[in-house]
């Protein structure tokens, strides 16, 4: 493959991979969800969100790294998250699902009111370590998702593309799929340079992903 500037990343090495594992095989529960700033959990642990654009697997996904089949709700229809859910990870870490963006069936006023709530969130939080940005493999970073990642630049939070149904598309097309996604992300200080190819179908890139959240501090 080319050298990008953004990467794949790695496969972690064993003791990396068994780290990770340990930390999701422990107790993940829902807690609560979240509508405005005053109803946040105390922030008292390391914590990761996840974002990205409805019908992108996001759900599929928080699933498939806890190992919980119906932890997240998944849903075929557009813009179902409508807050912001908090998931306990035993003791130590906060696993964040964020509102699904683009497409979303709700009045104008409620998605405004969304975006209040996710910049104050992003801008808020102390403990945030690390947004993920989910994108469908099948189509790259597009105009809806620059909103998100312009915010996290702005928020000054660090974001990691990962990439989603990495099985739907051919071997012979990753190389394209990461020429476009590192191009789009070279404009984007916050971007860290390693991108998670996954499929939560297939299981691939899980243990990658768990392991890069347990080694957070």
């Amino acid at each position: 493959m080319a050298d990008f500037t953004f990467q794949i990343a790695p496969e972690p090495d064993p003791d990396a991979a068994e780290f990770g594992r340990k930390l999701f095989a422990g107790e993940t529960d829902f807690l609560k969800g979240v509508v405005a700033m005053d109803g946040m959990p105390r922030a008292d642990r390391i914590e990761v969100c996840f974002a990205g654009r409805s019908n992108v697997g996001k759900s599929s996904l928080i699933n498939a790294i806890t190992g919980r089949k119906s932890l997240a709700r998944t849903s075929n229809t557009p813009g179902r998250t409508q807050e912001i859910n908090f998931f306990t990870l035993t003791d130590s870490h906060y696993i964040v699902d964020l509102p699904g963006y683009g497409f979303a069936e709700a009045p104008v006023a409620v998605v405004a009111k969304w975006q209040r709530l996710l910049k104050a969130y992003l801008s808020g939080r102390q403990t945030l370590r690390r947004a993920f940005v989910l994108i469908d493999a099948r189509h790259g970073i597009k105009k809806v998702d620059q909103e998100i990642l312009d915010l996290l630049d702005r928020s000054a939070v660090t974001f990691q593309v990962v990439l989603t149904k990495i099985d739907k598309i051919k071997a012979h097309e990753h190389e394209k799929l990461i020429a476009q996604v590192s191009q789009s992300l070279a404009k984007h200080p916050a971007a860290y340079p390693e991108i998670i190819l996954t499929s939560s179908e297939k299981g691939l890139g899980i243990p990658t992903l768990r392991s890069v959240i347990a080694t957070l501090e």
